[in-house]
């Protein structure tokens, strides 16, 4: 990269549609237990997971791989707006909650240390509309790696509703 190049990123944007409502569906993603039933991309797992649902609180989690590998993250929470939207900076972390470089989960050094995730529940009676917008993504391999990432875990989220 030369002087005055910046790397090239990207918005991820994804909805669905779930058969739940709004209030069942905020609970999904802002309950540790319910957030462990699908926090994780298949094939990994969702291991641990602590909620400080706050301004400035956080959301610790760990997926682990069919290979017994654990991958922590952490969610810092920007903006609740109970049941409708969540804001929060998304980042890797260790199991302490303390913010670690992507590399370390051997992901490319143009991966940024943050990244921003909002998450907007609608209304829809007895359905709930949600869209996930993860911004600042690395354009590439590590942007396509998040979206099926994301697509994985809001398919596990259909499951995780159904079974409620």
């Amino acid at each position: 990269m030369t002087a005055g190049e910046f790397p090239q990123t990207r918005d991820l944007v994804l909805s669905r549609i779930y058969f739940a409502p709004r209030e069942v569906v905020w609970q999904a993603w802002t309950q540790a237990e319910r957030l462990m039933r699908w926090f994780a991309p298949e094939p990994f797992s969702a291991v641990a997971a602590k909620v400080d649902l706050r301004p400035g609180g956080s959301f610790l989690y760990c997926m682990r791989s069919p290979e017994g590998a654990e991958y922590w993250g952490k969610g810092v929470y920007r903006e609740i707006a109970m049941p409708e939207r969540l804001v929060y900076l998304d980042m890797f972390a260790d199991e302490d909650g303390h913010p670690v470089k992507p590399e370390q989960y051997g992901l490319s050094p143009d991966y940024p240390a943050e990244t921003l995730v909002s998450v907007t529940l609608e209304d829809q009676g007895r359905k709930t509309l949600i869209t996930v917008r993860h911004e600042g993504l690395p354009a590439g391999e590590g942007s396509d790696m998040t979206e099926a990432g994301w697509r994985s875990q809001l398919d596990r989220l259909a499951d995780a509703l159904n079974a409620s």
